[in-house]
């Protein structure tokens, strides 16, 4: 992962009308200071590069017979793409951006009612596959307190996320053997909270934390996704750093749905992670 900054996916027109509607409105809502900042914050920050995780999920995808469930599943480690930008106005406030992927695809066999159980008169045998796959992008102004090498940040703001679940199984219904084969996607914009901590041991060597959360209830959309990182920033060189940290992702999203059982994904990565990155300049930012 390279990260870009200066010192004190598969996307979609979604995700750029998202951005542009959001980021419109925290640009004036986070007015600038002008003390120096904080040693412990970045003017612009940039990365691009992959988050290694060992993932374990349960997906239950609705159909109009009831439900394939696969129960707890470790698929092996898998490494999303991830894009991070921070941007300090003044001293205090700024805008943070984040955006990941997480997409797996499950095959194997299995016997009647084994991994995929059954629900009603539906019940599975034979081959089955599930495919998911999860878009997800957050945008947040954030304030920093203090102004020492020890820094709390609040954040509110934005997520948008998307998800798409399908899966394809030889079953039984109602006495009858045939393939089922469903998918289901739907998208959400929900409330997002943020906190941190910054602290800077020395110029070239800093630690950090962060949690986040979005929520959204009601809808036919709905559920929460919470994440939570900490690690530590060295700078062997002036220009050249590197970041070791280790993270942790919920997911548990909901579509509920009136002609059929409702489909739901409940995902867990957690892992460690170690990129490069860089640095240039400390001059403020000014809007």
């Amino acid at each position: 992962m390279l990260l870009l900054r200066s010192r004190p996916f598969d996307w979609t027109s979604r995700f750029g009308a998202l951005g542009a509607l959001v980021g419109t409105g925290f640009l004036f809502a986070c007015a600038p200071a002008l003390a120096d900042p904080s040693p412990a914050l970045d003017r612009f920050s940039f990365s691009v590069g992959g988050y290694n995780a060992d993932p374990k999920f349960n997906a239950s995808v609705g159909t109009a017979y009831g439900s394939l469930q696969t129960g707890d599943i470790k698929p092996g480690r898998v490494t999303m793409p991830r894009i991070t930008a921070d941007v300090l106005l003044g001293d205090s406030q700024g805008i943070s951006f984040d955006y990941y992927q997480y997409k797996r695809d499950y095959f194997g066999q299995v016997e009647s009612n084994n991994s995929f159980g059954s629900f009603g008169t539906l019940n599975a045998l034979g081959n089955a596959s599930v495919n998911t796959k999860l878009d997800f992008a957050k945008l947040s102004c954030k304030w920093w307190i203090g102004s020492g090498n020890t820094v709390f940040g609040l954040g509110a703001g934005a997520a948008y996320y998307r998800a798409t679940l399908g899966t394809s199984a030889n079953v039984v219904v109602n006495g009858q053997i045939g393939t089922l084969s469903e998918s289901s996607s739907d998208n959400a914009i929900a409330p997002l909270l943020e906190i941190g901590v910054r602290h800077a041991i020395t110029p070239d060597l800093r630690l950090f934390a962060d949690a986040s959360g979005v929520w959204k209830n009601g809808g036919r959309f709905h559920g929460n996704i919470y994440n939570a990182s900490a690690g530590v920033e060295w700078f062997p060189v002036k220009n050249v750093g590197l970041v070791l940290a280790y993270g942790v992702t919920n997911i548990d999203l909901t579509r509920s749905s009136n002609d059929a059982v409702d489909t739901r994904l409940k995902v867990k990565l957690q892992g460690p992670s170690a990129f490069p990155f860089s640095r240039h300049g400390s001059e403020p930012a000014h809007c």
